[in-house]
This record gives structure tokens, sequence and C-alpha cells, in this order.
């Protein structure tokens, strides 16, 4: 069989939106199995049913990744580990660095007590690490420039990472105010209530609007991957904010990525309006068409992860910019969906219909 991949968005359906991202290449007669995020925890054994249904009941899957610790993308791969023999798992883990930013906290002199520390405030995480442990896998570290597979880490760098762990609002440096709310931290929540009130405005074509607020730490942490399959040239961001993008895109021509351009392009933070910038995305996807492209006649095609229940993703100002550079936009909205190129026959699995533009856009 032709080399082929196919990247399956799965359906990570609940109240808020997941990802759980599962794929298979085969390079040179050589098939490789990744998973990268697994949902939210009650997502894990529907990922694992789902590789077994499609992907010829492997007992070994070759790499794990964990894009940042988020429950709604780490929690799932619980059950993932726990299913498969799992050669390679991939995962950021701030207690590993306690010795070396030690000093920036003031509250700890211990390392032992800043790791305990930072160990309960990723939970999900160091269930992870404890279930690898058990089991005999290997924890690698996806900084940029590590290959995984035929994927390259285009971002975080070492240095930015540590940063983050200290700038986050759930360090120990944080207030007890702080720390009680989850997710993306306290400007999540405070978008959250906004969204309650936000108004739609009718847009001209070309017209953007986005969040002046940034994304969180946590979502800033976010492992960004890079690999051309089939001539196909793959991005998936996770939850990645302007930040990551920026220095993934900075990282891009070391591996051989010339920008502007790709063919797949997962859009990240479930199409939040505080990932992304007018600026990034020209750098990224290229400039502003001047007209909508005919219907088949797309660019690429940019993938969110959206639970249809989940009221404040995709934003509307996301995927007007998308469909702006030229992308055919699809959700998984209650559904998983699959991208690839000269993949296996699946029984049952149609086309997905394309999100249509939306005429207006949040103020």
């Amino acid at each position: 069989m032709s080399d082929y991949f196919e990247i399956d968005f799965l359906d990570v359906e609940s109240s808020k939106s997941g990802d759980a991202i599962s794929l298979r290449y085969q390079i040179d007669d050589s098939a490789y199995i990744h998973v990268v995020d697994g949902g939210f925890q009650a997502a894990g054994q529907s990922v694992v049913e789902h590789i077994k249904k499609y992907y010829g009941n492997p007992a070994y899957i070759g790499h794990v990744i964990v894009s940042h610790p988020d429950g709604d993308h780490a929690g799932g791969l619980r059950t993932v580990l726990e299913t498969f023999e799992v050669g390679h798992l991939w995962m950021l883990r701030p207690w590993v660095y306690a010795g070396e930013i030690i000093d920036r906290f003031s509250r700890f002199s211990s390392i032992e007590n800043l790791q305990r520390r930072l160990r309960e405030i990723y939970p999900n995480i160091a269930a992870l690490e404890e279930i690898a442990e058990e089991r005999g896998i290997p924890i690698y570290e996806p900084f940029q420039g590590e290959r995984i597979g035929a994927f390259c880490v285009l971002a975080p760098t070492k240095q930015r990472y540590l940063d983050l762990v200290v700038q986050s609002e759930r360090t120990p440096e944080s207030t007890e105010e702080e720390r009680k709310f989850s997710g993306d931290g306290i400007a999540a929540f405070l978008e959250r209530a906004a969204a309650r009130t936000m108004s739609l405005l009718k847009a001209a074509w070309g017209t953007e609007v986005f969040s002046p607020e940034e994304t969180s730490a946590e979502n800033e942490m976010s492992v960004i991957q890079y690999a051309n399959l089939c001539e196909k040239r793959i991005v998936l961001t996770a939850d990645a904010g302007r930040a990551g993008l920026a220095e993934a895109a900075d990282y891009a021509p070391h591996v051989g990525l010339a920008l502007p351009g790709v063919d797949r392009f997962q859009v990240p933070h479930h199409g939040s309006r505080r990932n992304v910038s007018t600026e990034l995305l020209d750098r990224w996807l290229g400039p502003r068409l001047s007209a909508k492209p005919q219907n088949g006649q797309e660019r690429f095609t940019a993938i969110i992860s959206s639970a249809k229940k989940d009221e404040d993703h995709p934003r509307k100002a996301v995927v007007r910019a998308f469909i702006h550079r030229g992308a055919k936009v699809i959700t998984t909205e209650g559904r998983s969906i699959r991208t690839g190129h000269n993949a296996p026959h699946r029984e049952g699995w149609t086309a997905v219909t394309p999100v249509e533009y939306p005429e207006e856009q949040e103020e």
C-alpha cells in the first residue's frame, strides 16, 4: 500500500470542548500510531475503542503526546496508557525542573516541597507519570527541536516553558482567590462571564476583531507539532496562544517549513479569540483574500475540536479569520472527523460539511 496518513479529531462531547487526537501514518511500508491528548477522563475509553476499531486492534502505540496539563486534554490519556503498550510518552512535568526555578519562588526554600506542591497543582499529569512509572513507559521532554516519529516539535522552548510555570496562576505564589478558578484561570473566567452579554455585529468580508486578553500560561505551554506527510504540511497546535504560535513560526524554517502556507492546521484552543491575531494568521497562513473561495477551491483545511454544547467555542471571529485566508473550516461538534491522504476506506464515514462563513462576529 502507498504511503498514507489519517488524523482523527475525536468527539469529546460535554458542556465544554476538549481535544483528543489519534493518528496513523505509513512511510515505506512501516505504519506508526500516535495519540495526541485524550480529552476529559471520561473520554479515555472512547479513544481506546476508536483506535482498536479503526487502526487494526493494535497492542502497541509508538508515541503518546500530552500537549499540556489541562484536564480536557490530559484526562483521557490515563485509559490509553493503561490499555496499550506505549513506546514513548512525551510530557512536560514542572516538578522535574523545581531545582532550576526554586529561586523564583519566595515561599519555598526546599526543592522537595516545591516538587510536591507542583504535583498537587497539576494532578492530571501527575497521574500519568504514576501510570507510566508503574508500566515502565519512558517519559521524554517535548521541547522545541525534538523529533516524535515524523513530527517535529516547534514549541515550546525550555526557557519559555519554565517562565510559564513561574507565571502561571496555578503556581505556589498565587493567591487562594486566583487558584479557585479552574481551566484557563481568571482570564478565562472573565471571558466566560463577558460572553453572556457579548453581542454580535454584522461585519464586512475581511474584518477581524480578536480579544485583547491573552490565553492562560497553561495553554501557552502547549506542544506545537509539525510534520510533512505525503507532501501535506500538518500543524497541530493544541491550545497554544500567540506567544507559542510566534515561537513556532520563528523555528519553522529550521525544519523546512516555509511560511506562510500549510495544508492541515488545528485551530488552537477550540477557536478562542484569545489565541490568534491577524498578524499571526497572516504569518502562518498568508494574507486575507479579496473574496471567499468557491466550494472545493479552498487552500487548506482548518480543524476545530469543539463540543456542540459549548456555547463559547468556536468564536465566529476566528472562523471568519480562517476563511478569510482560504480555509475549509470543519468542526467536531458531536462527531469524530478524519482528515487524511490515501487513507484506508472506512465504511459509513462521509465528507464533513464545512462551516458556513459567519456574517457576524463578536464585538
